[in-house]
């Protein structure tokens, strides 16, 4: 057996929105998308964006258990890493959106890469990576 690729699945509560903030900050194009999944492409890289929009479990009794798995609360608990060439590129490209993660910069990391991480709609993170 041989693993070739992984394709993130980020938990979102507004698909429309972000599908619209991954095409416009990212530079992803959406090659399939309704209400509830969204299949989106940059260059090889593919990200998969799924609805977490169940508000069910704010009604119920203290006993009930939380069972649909597409809770509201589930957005922004995702996170993947894309590798890409030239990350110093992509980082001067996108910094007039002000989607940076507030606690990181863009810098060389003692494990051989060279990155930095945004911040979509729901928080999920995407580290931006290249191999030093």
């Amino acid at each position: 057996m041989k693993m070739l690729h992984a394709i993130p699945a980020m938990p979102v509560k507004d698909m429309k929105q972000s599908v619209n903030f991954y095409e416009e900050k990212l530079g992803f194009k959406a090659i399939h998308q309704d209400k509830d999944f969204a299949v989106l492409k940059c260059n090889d890289v593919l990200i998969n964006l799924w609805a977490a929009s169940d508000n069910s479990w704010r009604n119920r009794s203290s006993s009930d258990p939380i069972i649909s798995g597409a809770e509201t609360f589930i957005a922004g608990t995702a996170s993947c890493r894309i590798e890409v060439i030239d990350v110093d590129e992509l980082h001067e490209s996108i910094k007039h959106f002000n989607i940076f993660h507030p606690n990181t910069s863009l810098g060389d990391r003692p494990w051989g890469v060279r990155e930095f991480d945004v911040l979509d709609l729901d928080h999920n993170l995407i580290t931006f990576f290249e191999r030093l």
